[in-house]
C-alpha cells in the first residue's frame, strides 16, 4: 500500500514505519498510509525560514498576487484530478466543488487583494504622525516580515479550500507555509501540493507539506512564528498548552462552534420558507461536517412546527448513497470513527432532553448517517448548547420573546457564524447588539437578499471568518486582516527623507523638486516625493461669475453679496469645485505623454476661502505608486493648494492612471 509523502526542504520523502490507513468512506477499502516518522520536521522549519523567506520577500506583494492568479488558473485547469480523488472522502461532486472551487476562488480572491498593496514587502498603517515643529522628525506604524513561518494544522472536511485559504494570505505577505492536513483526507491535500508545486510559481521554501504528525515542528517554533489551527475544540486547547507559545509563537485557532440560525418575530412566509432551505443546505453540504454548518435553530413558538416540516419537506427527497453514482445527493460521513462520534453526539443530545421529530430513512449502513431533525421543547438544558454533532443533525428550540432567543444564542459560548431571517432592521439591529461579541459572522437573510445571499455557510476571502469563545477567535478568510496578522506592527521614528525611502510613500518635509515635468514620464521614472511648485494665478469677479455660468451653481455665497456678508465668510467666495478646476489648470501638462487618464480623487477638504483678488498657487507631489497592469500603474499625488499668505486652502489626493515605459 503507497505511503503519502511530504515535501520538505526541497525534495518528496516517505515516513518511516507502518503508519495510520485512509480508507475509502463508502466501500472501507484501505486506499493510502500515513507517517511522518522520522522526517526531519525541526529542519523544515528553519529550512523555511530561511531559504522559503527570502524568496519571498525578494519578489514583493504585487509579484506575489501576480502568482496567486496564476496558480488559481493552474489549479482551475486540473481541478478534475482532485475531484477524482475526492470522492473516496464521501463528498459528492457538489462537495467537492464547494472545496476545491472555493479554494481556488480564494486565490482569486487575494490576488485582486493585492492590487490595493504597495510595491515591495512593508505596509504602512494610518497617516506620518509629526513628532517635530518642524517636521523634521515624524512617525508611523508599520507593518513588516516577521521572519518566521506559518504552520497551518487542518481539518479533514476541506483538505483543499482549507489548506489554500491560510495559504494564500501567507504567500501575499511573504510568509512560507508548512502545512499539515488531517489524515482521513490527506490524500486529496497530497494530490493539491503536487499540483501546486507542479506549477512552478511557488518559490522553493515557500510551501512544505507533511502528511502525518508533527513531531519536533512545534519545538521548533518561536516569537517569529504562526500556528493556524481548523479543528476541534479539544486539540485546540491542548495545543495552546504548547512551550512554543509561551515563546511567543501566534496561536490562531478556528474551531467548531454549534453556530445558530434564528427565525425573526418580524419574519414572514418568505423569511420562513427561505431558512428552511438554508437548514437543509447547511445539513447537505458536506454531509453536514461544516465548522459553519448550523448546529441550533430558534424560532417563535408558533412558527416552530411550520419551520420543522418546511425543512423535513426539503430533506425527505434526497437520496443517499456512493457520490460516484448518479443521482445521489449525499454520501457517507468520512469515515468510520466520524459516525461513531456523531452517534455518541445525538445520544448525548437525547438524554439533556432532545427528541428526534425526524430522520431521513435512508442508508444507515457503513458510515452513512441520515439528516436528522431533534426538537427541544424546552430549550433551557445548558448539555443541549454545547454538544455539537459533527455531521447532519440540527437541533430547534422555542422562544417566546427577542430576549429569551438572545439568551439561548448566547448559550452556546461563542460562534463562527449565525444567520437572523427577519426583514425588519429593528429586529436585526437587537440582535447585531446582542450577538456582537459572540459571533464573528452575522449573515442577516430576508426578502430582499434571499436570491443573492451566498448562505449562511459560506464565508467570503474578502470578509473575517472566525468567533469569540468556543469558536477560537480566529481570523481565517479575514481578507486584508488577515495578511496583516502574518506581518509584525512597527513603530518608526525618524527623519521624513528615511521613512519615504522605507515606506514608498510621500512624507511631508521630504520633497524634491521635479527637474522635468511628472506629467512627462512614465511610471517606473516617477519617484515618490518628487514635487512640482506650480505658477501662480489671482482669481478674479469674472471667475466666480463665468463658473457660476457654467456649472449652474448659484448658491448664494458665490452669487449674492448681501447674503454673502451675513455668511461665515462675510463675504462672495469663489466656489470650491472652482479652485479644485483652477489647480488642475495650473499643474496639468496639456501636451499628449505618460499619464493616460483620471482615475480619482480621494480626501478632498477645503480649508480655507478664497474670494476675488486672491492669488492661489498649487503644489503636486508623487504621494505613492502602484502597478496596475503591464500596460499601466496607479499614481497618487498630493495636492495643496496656497493663497497668498501661505495658507492651505484645499487639500487633496488625486490619482492618475500612467503608462508604463516601453520594454
Amino acid at each position: 500500500m503507497r505511503k503519502l509523502q511530504s515535501y520538505l526542504m526541497g525534495a518528496w520523502h516517505e515516513g518511516a514505519g507502518e503508519g495510520v490507513a485512509i480508507r475509502d468512506a463508502v466501500t472501507g477499502e484501505e486506499l493510502y498510509r500515513v507517517t511522518s516518522e522520522g522526517l526531519p520536521l525541526k529542519e523544515a522549519v528553519a529550512w523555511g525560514r530561511e531559504v522559503g523567506g527570502k524568496a519571498l520577500l525578494a519578489l514583493g506583494f504585487q509579484e506575489r498576487g501576480r502568482r496567486l492568479r496564476a496558480l488559481a488558473q493552474h489549479l482551475s485547469e486540473r481541478k478534475e484530478e482532485l475531484y477524482r480523488l475526492y470522492a473516496t472522502t464521501g463528498g459528492t461532486r457538489r462537495d467537492a466543488w464547494y472545496d476545491v472551487d472555493g479554494g481556488i476562488g480564494v486565490l482569486f480572491a487575494y490576488s485582486f487583494l493585492a492590487r490595493t498593496l504597495p510595491e515591495g514587502n512593508l505596509l504602512p498603517e494610518d497617516e506620518y504622525i509629526p513628532l517635530s515643529k518642524d517636521l523634521s522628525f515624524q512617525g508611523r506604524h508599520a507593518l513588516v516580515p516577521k521572519g518566521g513561518i506559518t504552520l497551518q494544522i487542518n481539518a479533514f472536511n476541506f483538505p483543499v479550500w482549507g489548506l489554500l485559504e491560510k495559504f494564500a494570505p501567507a504567500f501575499l505577505a511573504g510568509v512560507p507555509t508548512l502545512a499539515k492536513p488531517a489524515t482521513p483526507t490527506a490524500h486529496v491535500a497530497e494530490g493539491l501540493v503536487r499540483l501546486m508545486l507542479d506549477s512552478g510559481l511557488l518559490p522553493e521554501g515557500s510551501l512544505q507539506f507533511v502528511a502525518g504528525g508533527l513531531g519536533e515542528a512545534l519545538e521548533a517554533l518561536d516569537h517569529r512564528d504562526s500556528v493556524y489551527f481548523t479543528g476541534s475544540k479539544a486539540t485546540a486547547d491542548r495545543l495552546r498548552l504548547h512551550p512554543a507559545f509561551q515563546r511567543g509563537a501566534l496561536f490562531n485557532a478556528e474551531t467548531d462552534s454549534l453556530n445558530a440560525a434564528i427565525l425573526g418575530e418580524e419574519a414572514g412566509e418568505e423569511e420562513l420558507e427561505r431558512l428552511a432551505e438554508e437548514i437543509a443546505q447547511e445539513l447537505t453540504i458536506k454531509t453536514g461536517q461544516r465548522c459553519t454548518a448550523i448546529r441550533r435553530v430558534l424560532a417563535p413558538e408558533k412558527k416552530l412546527t411550520a419551520l420543522l416540516e418546511a425543512t423535513q419537506a426539503r430533506l425527505a427527497s434526497l437520496r443517499l448513497g456512493d457520490p460516484r453514482e448518479e443521482g445521489v445527493d449525499l454520501g457517507p460521513l468520512a469515515s468510520l470513527a466520524q459516525k461513531e462520534e456523531v452517534e455518541r453526539a445525538v445520544a448525548a443530545l437525547l438524554q439533556a432532553g432532545a427528541r428526534v421529530y425526524w430522520t431521513h430513512p435512508g442508508r444507515r449502513d457503513g458510515a452513512f448517517f441520515p439528516p436528522t431533525l431533534l426538537l427541544a421543547e424546552d430549550p433551557w438544558a445548558e448539555a443541549l448548547h454545547r454538544i455539537e454533532p459533527f455531521g447532519p443533525v440540527a437541533t430547534f428550540f422555542p422562544y417566546r420573546t427577542q430576549e429569551e432567543a438572545l439568551r439561548l444564542a448566547r448559550l452556546g459560548g461563542g460562534m463562527l457564524a449565525a444567520t437572523l431571517a427577519t426583514p425588519d432592521p429593528g429586529e436585526a439591529r437587537f440582535f447585531l447588539l446582542g450577538l456582537g461579541g459572540e459571533v464573528g459572522r452575522l449573515h442577516l437573510l430576508n426578502r430582499r437578499d434571499a436570491k443573492t445571499s451566498t448562505g449562511h455557510g459560506s464565508p467570503l476571502p474578502r470578509l473575517l471568518h472566525g468567533g469569540p469563545g468556543r469558536a477560537g477567535g480566529g481570523l481565517e478568510l479575514g481578507g486584508l486582516l488577515s495578511v496583516k496578522a502574518h506581518l509584525a506592527r512597527v513603530a518608526l521614528q525618524g527623519d521624513p527623507e528615511t521613512l519615504q525611502a522605507l515606506l514608498l510613500e510621500y512624507a511631508k518635509g521630504a520633497e524634491r523638486p521635479a527637474e522635468v515635468h511628472p506629467f512627462r514620464k512614465y511610471y517606473e521614472e516617477l519617484q515618490v516625493g518628487e514635487t512640482l511648485t506650480t505658477h501662480r494665478r489671482t482669481v478674479t469677479e469674472a471667475d466666480i461669475a463665468l463658473f457660476s455660468a457654467l456649472s449652474w451653481d448659484h448658491f448664494y455665497a458665490h452669487t449674492d453679496e448681501l447674503a454673502a456678508r451675513e455668511s461665515l465668510f462675510g463675504k462672495r467666495v469663489a466656489h470650491g469645485y472652482f479652485v479644485l478646476s483652477a489647480a488642475a489648470g495650473l499643474f496639468v501638462d496639456p501636451a499628449p505623454g505618460p499619464v493616460l487618464a483620471n482615475y480619482g480623487l480621494e480626501g478632498l477638504r477645503f480649508t480655507e476661502p478664497v474670494a476675488a483678488g486672491d492669488t492661489i498657487q498649487a503644489r503636486l507631489t508623487v504621494k505613492g505608486k502602484r502597478p496596475r497592469d503591464e500596460k499601466s500603474g496607479v499614481v497618487e499625488w498630493a495636492v495643496e493648494v496656497q493663497n497668498q499668505e501661505g495658507k492651505v486652502v484645499a487639500a487633496y489626493t488625486i490619482l492618475t492612471l500612467v503608462a508604463r515605459k516601453p520594454s
